[in-house]
């Protein structure tokens, strides 16, 4: 598996910071002046990765995660710019109405509003059938069609789940699907433009970002909500019943952390249709990402090796068992098909040795996570830096966690501070503390390091991304504009030049 070294061969660091976290007049980070202004501070502060999660449609009902949408494969209609509309010509400049948004936070319930009034203008001045137009929508046409039709009638029948639309709808008959096509072809052609000019934005800030030397991380989860285009046009690969709702989802078993476990409601695979297929699914929507980024992120991959499945009737993950998964004949078709095939297994928790096993013989490297380290009195802890490895990336902290500060602050006993201390050598206050992790994993063997923004701000639990397990106040932290600022630059700059990244 050479070529899967090759692309964590070079060593850098790089900051994590989602879309949505960017600097923005309209309410919500998207792909305009400041996504490309990040980018400058990037290269400004010697760093060359930039981390994002997932690009996918948020839904509010999910609490606006980016881990939870209606479509492995579409882009968020929230994350085009206004100000790019402007200049592409699909805005007037009095159209571009001044609110009044929040800086630090976005209130996704205002700023979808605004959006979808700038999106409705932006589609209505959408002239004609352009070429680019026309061939994106035929590259991407095996997610397009269904992905576009499915948000319409999502809406048509006042947002019920799909299994609950008609029959003749949920099971796909041809001839009705065809009739609902010609009824609301003008819905459908909205939302088609929409994925055009999002993912035309999203173009054009990666080629800015490889022009300063810059690459992108991008994040996929491996299942998908049940409530989506993909389900409903895929339910063959899907573990349903004959009236299409799920047999099984798939969970985590009870542990230390949970005495039921943790039960997620997502369909599990039928990995033997899969494989049948020659993984056909997999591979669309492995190359549909890899167009996208440089590098993925594959969240929960011990999933892809053996998963946790439940009966869906059950209330609890308790009851449920192991299911393997043709890994090796999986990530062998994906080897022979991508070259090089550049993911990274996000590998935290209780990992089994069978999953050890397939990362070692396909040299995929695994996550290592400086917070973590200093829970219990081990020298031989895997996430303390004396016992990194180069083929792997290392982080302070992930969306998931505290920040650096807020841990230190809130949730870090005395004993896990002694060990802490002990290990730099002395003691630190929480003013320092952030800098202080920074300065271990970037000066440690490990290839790739990257840093949450907050971290690298040194702020303290007001700025957590996520609290997994809740579905309201997550994904709203934003960064300011002046919080990138030359001093912090300059600092980023010299310690990457001091630890060779």
């Amino acid at each position: 598996m050479r070529n899967q070294l090759n692309f964590m061969r070079e060593r850098g660091s790089g900051i994590l910071l989602h879309i949505t976290s960017l600097p923005s007049d309209y309410g919500i980070g998207d792909f305009g002046p400041s996504a490309y202004k990040f980018i400058d501070f990037l290269k400004k502060s010697g760093q060359k990765f930039w981390q994002v999660l997932p690009l996918n449609p948020i839904n509010p009902s999910h609490g606006n995660s980016p881990y939870s949408s209606v479509s492995a494969f579409a882009c968020n209609p929230y994350f085009l710019s206004p100000v790019l509309l402007k200049k592409e010509g699909y805005l007037e400049k009095k159209e571009l109405e001044v609110v009044d948004f929040p800086r630090d936070k976005v209130n996704y319930e205002s700023a979808i509003k605004y959006k979808e009034d700038i999106l409705n203008k932006a589609c209505n001045k959408f002239k004609g059938e352009s070429r680019e137009y026309e061939s994106f929508c035929s590259r991407n046409s095996s997610w397009l069609e269904d992905f576009s039709l499915f948000v319409v009638l999502k809406a048509k029948f006042g947002g019920k789940v799909w299994s609950d639309w008609s029959k003749e709808i949920r099971d796909r008959d041809a001839r009705t699907l065809r009739e609902l096509k010609e009824d609301f072809s003008k819905e459908i052609r909205r939302e088609k433009i929409i994925q055009y000019l999002a993912y035309t934005q999203w173009s054009g800030l990666k080629k800015y970002s490889h022009k300063k030397g810059i690459k992108i991380i991008g994040d996929m989860p491996i299942y998908v909500n049940y409530d989506s285009a993909d389900v409903w046009s895929n339910p063959a690969i899907f573990k349903l019943n004959r009236l299409k709702k799920a047999d099984f989802v798939a969970g985590v078993p009870p542990d230390y952390f949970s005495k039921t476990g943790q039960l997620w409601g997502n369909p599990v695979y039928r990995w033997k249709t899969l494989k049948d297929s020659g993984y056909d699914w997999w591979i669309k929507r492995f190359s549909h990402n890899l167009k996208l980024f440089d590098m993925l992120r594959i969240d929960h991959f011990r999933g892809l090796v053996a998963f946790w499945q439940v009966p869906a009737n059950e209330s609890t993950a308790i009851n449920g068992k192991w299911i393997k998964v043709p890994v090796r004949d999986f990530l062998n078709t994906l080897f022979r098909k991508f070259n090089p095939f550049p993911i990274i297994a996000e590998d935290l928790g209780t990992i089994t040795p069978d999953v050890k096993r397939v990362m070692k013989d396909f040299n995929i490297p695994g996550m290592k996570v400086l917070m973590f380290a200093f829970g219990e009195d081990n020298e031989n802890h895997p996430y303390l830096p004396h016992n990194y490895i180069k083929n792997c990336m290392v982080y302070t902290g992930t969306h998931d966690n505290n920040t650096v500060r807020g841990w230190f602050n809130n949730e870090a006993g005395e004993n896990e501070k002694r060990r802490l201390f002990d290990y730099l050598g002395h003691e630190v206050g929480d003013k320092e503390i952030c800098w202080e992790f920074v300065r271990l994993v970037m000066e440690s063997v490990a290839n790739i390091v990257i840093v949450p923004m907050q971290d690298i701000l040194g702020l303290g639990k007001e700025a957590r991304m996520n609290f997994p397990g809740t579905v309201e106040g997550n994904w709203e932290w934003r960064v300011k504009q002046e919080s990138l600022n030359p001093r912090i630059s300059h600092r980023l700059y010299r310690l990457a030049e001091k630890s060779k990244r």
